[in-house]
């Protein structure tokens, strides 16, 4: 027999009753009521309510002993009367006499409370984070993460995925974020790079002959933190396949979703079959290649109205004729709103950087004409009225919320809007996944600084149509086989169909700036991988910790990460980052340049 324990503390029953038994834990509460002293005992698996009375010789150490001590108790299981039960726990129904107790490890004065989820400073939580990794909700949280990755690693296997290990050391990429870099000690001056993302190394498997791979990847980009977002270090499932077409990784990733958020959540997918969006229209309806489905409103552009003669709101019209456009979103019946709600909305938008958002209200007047009531409502005439109805399914008594100026400011301002009017609304359902594919992404973009062109997504993505008819001279033109995949306004993930074909890859390339010998040095391994037979493929890699931040209803995804940074990106436990002795620099021929 274990000396430690007989049952775990989630396992005694009534019908344990009578048993002799061992328990092992850590002391989650204690109540002292005067001749009896209550102990609830908790261990990974759950919490044993343990009494002792005063006639017990170590009643008053017990009395004493600090919460979060480890210790081990003999005692006998006793049920509990009806009136006494615990349905709150599952072993509410019993509870532990106290024969002889055993302090395992002793604990010193907590600098954060254990047995309650109340909210505590991040700098505590973080450099305690195995206290706080004991405290009931994060500790669930981390049990739910594990679970999801053994699920999600046995569906893999039965699509008939194989499971790789890519390395961690790896050459530095010219494309995406920032690299860690690891300096050799063998090769003095030349350094590694680790991986932030095994891109190279999965298509390098598909070229090997591998059909369908996968693995729950480490990934390493040194980015700041945001709350979807670690610093420094992430998982991702990585999956690749040969022969498939877009459509091919969409079925299996379908599959894979659909099947782990209906094992892991009671919500309800408001897709088993999730639409595709192309990047265009996204960014049109929704202001984002990020959209919230769950969110009914939806973005119209209405930039001809200001073109009208009989429509007089010349600030607009000024700015039109200037080259911006004007967007809009409806919200359906809210004639009856007060006017503080518009008010609000518009100071909101101005305090977001905005010129803020013009607004009315459709309704009829007296002679049953079609008017706009608001601010700004008497610059529209009945015949501009019905055209903005007509392009937007306006109805009477609804509402616009307008907003001009220049594509990217007016996607910003107007995507922002969608969100913060529908949570105002109460419009979303909280209840709810819904999921999207993102598709039809350029393949290339112009930088807004340099003016100069350069890829817009995956630089290894194939090119969509047919390659001796792609105009190459039009590089805004070209759409790519890449693709998002988004939930609750979440992106969980980026993927693509990969060109395969080094001729093109060439041209590519050399069209975002980058000569062939650039490509030869930058991308050796790849391209001449690429030169010895390379199959079609594609993939995707959904990110595994923003999936268990959906699936706990976590709003940050450090609430789901074992062992994360701050927004510095410093390990406030470990005291990571950290200086390093002169002798290690002078191995590694290194010197510190100081500030």
């Amino acid at each position: 027999m274990n000396k430690y324990r007989t049952h775990n503390c989630n396992e005694l029953r009534k019908d344990n009753d009578g048993d002799k038994v061992v328990l092992s834990g850590w002391i989650n509460k204690k109540r002292d009521h005067g001749n009896l002293l209550f102990i609830d005992l908790r261990d990974n698996y759950g919490i044993t309510q343990c009494i002792i009375d005063k006639e017990n010789s170590n009643f008053e150490k017990l009395e004493k002993i600090q919460l979060e001590t480890v210790i081990k108790i003999q005692g006998k299981v006793i049920k509990r009367s009806n009136d006494s039960i615990n349905k709150e726990i599952k072993t509410g129904e019993i509870e532990v006499i106290i024969q002889n107790f055993e302090v395992l490890g002793e604990c010193k004065e907590l600098p954060l409370p254990v047995f309650s989820d109340q909210e505590y400073a991040e700098e505590i939580r973080l450099k305690y984070r195995f206290l706080d990794l004991r405290r009931k909700k994060i500790h669930e949280n981390i049990i739910l993460r594990s679970k999801v990755i053994s699920f999600i690693r046995n569906e893999m296997i039965k699509h008939g995925f194989l499971e790789f290990q890519t390395p961690i050391l790896t050459s530095s990429s010219p494309e995406g974020a920032r690299d860690f870099l690891v300096p050799s000690r063998l090769n003095p001056g030349k350094f590694y790079a680790l991986p932030q993302a095994p891109q190279q190394f999965k298509q390098l498997v598909m070229v090997s002959g591998f059909d369908k791979y996968f693995q729950i990847a480490p990934c390493f980009r040194d980015e700041d933190a945001r709350a979807d977002r670690s610093p420094g270090e992430f998982y991702q499932l990585d999956l690749e396949m040969s022969f498939v077409e877009q459509d091919d990784v969409f079925k299996v990733v379908e599959t894979l979703f659909v099947n782990t958020f209906k094992e892991f959540s009671n919500k309800k997918l408001l897709f088993n079959k999730f639409p595709k969006i192309s990047y265009k229209e996204s960014m049109l309806k929704y202001g984002s290649d990020k959209p919230d489905l769950r969110n009914p409103l939806i973005i119209n552009d209405i930039t001809d109205i200001f073109l009208r003669k009989d429509v007089s709101f010349e600030i607009f019209k000024k700015l039109v004729k200037q080259g911006s456009n004007v967007r809009c979103i409806i919200t359906k019946n809210t004639k009856d709103k007060p006017r503080s709600f518009f008010d609000n909305i518009d100071k909101w938008a101005k305090e977001q950087g905005a010129s803020g958002l013009a607004y009315f209200t459709f309704e009829k007047d007296k002679d049953n004409l079609i008017s706009a009531k608001g601010p700004v409502g008497k610059f529209f005439p009945e015949e501009a009225l019905k055209e903005i109805m007509s392009k937007t399914d306006a109805k009477i008594g609804d509402s616009i919320f307008l907003a001009c100026g220049k594509q990217i400011d007016l996607e910003k301002i107007t995507s922002l809007a969608r969100d913060k009017i529908a949570k105002d609304l109460q419009l979303i359902d909280n209840n709810t996944f819904a999921f999207c594919w993102i598709v039809d992404y350029p393949m290339f973009e112009k930088d807004e600084i340099t003016k100069s062109i350069k890829f817009s997504h995956n630089p290894f993505s194939m090119p969509q149509g047919e390659i001796d008819k792609i105009d190459f001279k039009n590089p805004l033109e070209i759409l790519a086989y890449q693709y998002d995949l988004v939930c609750n306004g979440i992106e969980l993930s980026s993927g693509a169909i990969r060109n395969h074909i080094p001729s093109l890859m060439y041209k590519l390339f050399n069209i975002a700036g980058y000569s062939k010998l650039d490509v030869d040095q930058k991308f050796s391994g790849m391209i001449n991988a690429l030169s010895y037979g390379a199959p079609p493929h594609g993939g995707i890699a959904p990110g595994i910790d923003r999936i268990v931040m959906l699936l706990a209803d976590e709003k940050n995804i450090r609430e789901v990460t074992m062992f994360p940074m701050n927004q510095n990106a410093q390990d406030l436990m470990m005291n990571a980052p950290s200086n390093v002795s002169e002798n290690q620099l002078k191995e590694l021929n290194l010197l510190i340049k100081k500030k």
